[in-house]
């Protein structure tokens, strides 16, 4: 079992790579292109013309009300994802990804690289996520989350199989505070909120807090409406100083001021136009771009690929590893997320179903056979079965996954159909006089063409199936050698093994021979024996 692996489902090569570019955080979107562009020029030289079908790049944030509908790690202008998609008759796309994960580093060093899951499938296995593999820090303090987190990615590097081990938050973006004088922006009509929105509507438009559209009435089509300062005149700070500031209506703060010189002088004062550096000042820090929360809990994630090994043992290490942290601050806890922990949770409830298929497998036979030894002699099949299902795993380099599972159960049920063939055969020998030698001898003689027929029909209906033909072919194949490789063993173990244990431990004549004599003996004792 250690040397097949555990993985959730199978690899499937949709002939699709979906790679994130991250240069430095506050880098330009004019920069980020540039970068963008070399990246592209090496992906060429890696894939070759014959391959490669088309390169799609989208660089910097989406449209706001995109953000719902596009799964995107893009979260400021340093952030770009690279969309590669190949012809149909393509190399292997693993052999590809591993080339440019080797070439990307080297030949653009200071930018980060990772791939995400390309294909719809993978994407929904993920649950959402960048990788297979997530480990979240929780906790609300950042000062002690963080240096946890650079101690697990430099851990998980260090896991064979590992691969595109990153920090998914940017944790060192630029920032400008802004930090406004309550009391000064109250003398002059205002509050922290009308600064606040002026800013907002002057760097992102106003359609992020007041949606505004038109209706053309020529070909009914909404369009936005939107107010904001144009970008190219807010190039530095001074610029950015001279932003006007200007009161909400309804403000509370400017409702009051009016108030009261409408009760003092008569008259309304004039609205005093006002600029940000009049109100506040502004200082350069660094600030988390994102701030991801789960379970209301902030978090930080610490992504991995898995990469040349089965994701069961990858996870295993990662899980000794984390074990070996010192005890964490107060509020602070480690969670691992994604992929590994729904196979986790899958493969208990599979393992669980398939040890409840062989138990109510075992007390149906035993009520049919009203006895407990035949069902365990017919069940003595399953552990070949199990045993050929491994091998057959191990030699084709498959791993237990769902559909190996699937498989699996399936095997089963036809191993002990094929052993109750047997068994309920020599107990018919043994009614008519045979011992049990003799009896487990001539069951397997006259059975052995129906076994061999039953099996043989399921292993060369799997065979398509085990040898991954047809488009997408891998996702079910280990299902079919499976099946093959449990069928095998089983038919061996029918033939060969249940006989023998058959003969070994069946002294006593059948329970239904047992049984019709004493029916007789109780009808004898109440007839007349000329009626007999």
């Amino acid at each position: 079992v250690g040397y097949v692996g555990e993985d959730f489902f199978p690899t499937v090569d949709a002939g699709q790579i979906r790679l994130h570019v991250r240069a430095p955080a506050g880098t330009r979107l004019e920069e980020t292109e540039r970068r963008v562009d070399e990246v592209e020029a090496t992906i060429r030289e890696v894939i070759p013309p014959r391959d490669l079908d088309s390169i799609s790049s989208n660089i910097g944030l989406p449209i706001f009300f995109n953000l719902a509908f596009v799964q995107t790690d893009n979260i400021g202008s340093q952030d770009a994802d690279v969309l590669i998609a190949l012809h149909p008759e393509h190399a292997p796309t693993v052999d590809y990804i591993r080339r440019l994960r080797r070439e990307l580093a080297q030949r653009h060093p200071g930018n980060k690289f990772y791939f995400q899951a390309a294909d719809i499938i993978s994407q929904v296995l993920n649950f959402g996520l960048a990788a297979p593999i997530d480990i979240q820090v929780e906790g609300n303090n950042f000062n002690q989350t963080f240096p946890i987190a650079l101690q697990l990615e430099s851990m998980l590097r260090s896991v064979p199989g590992t691969a595109d081990v990153h920090i998914g938050q940017v944790m060192n973006f630029p920032t400008l505070r802004v930090e406004v004088d309550r009391l000064k922006a109250a003398t002059m009509g205002l509050s922290q909120k009308d600064v606040a929105t002026s800013m907002l509507t002057s760097l992102a438009s106003s359609s992020v807090f007041a949606p505004n559209f038109w209706l053309n009435p020529k070909n009914l089509v909404n369009y936005f409406v939107v107010v904001q300062t144009p970008q190219r005149q807010i190039h530095d700070l001074q610029t950015l100083m001279q932003s006007p500031i200007t009161p909400q209506a309804g403000s509370s703060i400017r409702t009051g001021l009016l108030a009261k010189s409408n009760i003092v002088t008569g008259h309304t004062t004039p609205v005093v136009a006002s600029r940000l550096g009049d109100v506040a000042e502004v200082s350069r820090t660094i600030r988390p771009a994102v701030i991801n929360h789960y379970t209301v809990q902030r978090v930080i994630d610490v992504l991995a690929n898995v990469d040349g090994r089965d994701l069961g043992g990858v996870s295993g290490d990662i899980e000794r590893k984390i074990a070996t942290l010192p005890k964490l601050p107060p509020g602070v806890a480690i969670r691992i997320r994604g992929q590994s922990e729904a196979m986790k949770q899958s493969f208990g409830g599979m393992g669980f179903g398939l040890l409840l298929a062989i138990v109510l497998v075992y007390l149906l036979i035993v009520v049919n056979f009203q006895s407990w030894l035949d069902p365990f002699i017919i069940i003595m099949a399953l552990p070949g079965a199990l045993a050929g299902i491994l091998w057959m795993l191990a030699i084709t380099g498959s791993t237990l996954n769902v559909s190996s599972f699937m498989g699996a159960i399936m095997a089963v049920g036809v191993a002990v159909a094929n052993s109750i063939l047997i068994v309920n055969f020599a107990n018919d020998m043994r009614r008519e006089g045979m011992n049990a030698f003799q009896a487990a001898l001539e069951a397997g003689r006259v059975r052995f063409r129906p076994v061999i027929m039953t099996a043989l029909a399921m292993i060369i209906g799997m065979l398509p199936m085990a040898l991954a033909l047809g488009e997408g072919g891998e996702q079910n194949a280990p299902l079919g050698r499976a099946v093959i490789g449990g069928l095998l063993a089983a038919t061996i173990t029918t033939l060969f093994v249940v006989p023998i244990v058959y003969s070994l431990l069946r002294r006593k004549p059948p329970v239904s021979h047992e049984l019709d004599a004493r029916f007789a003996r109780e009808i004898g004792e109440r007839l007349e024996p000329d009626t007999l």
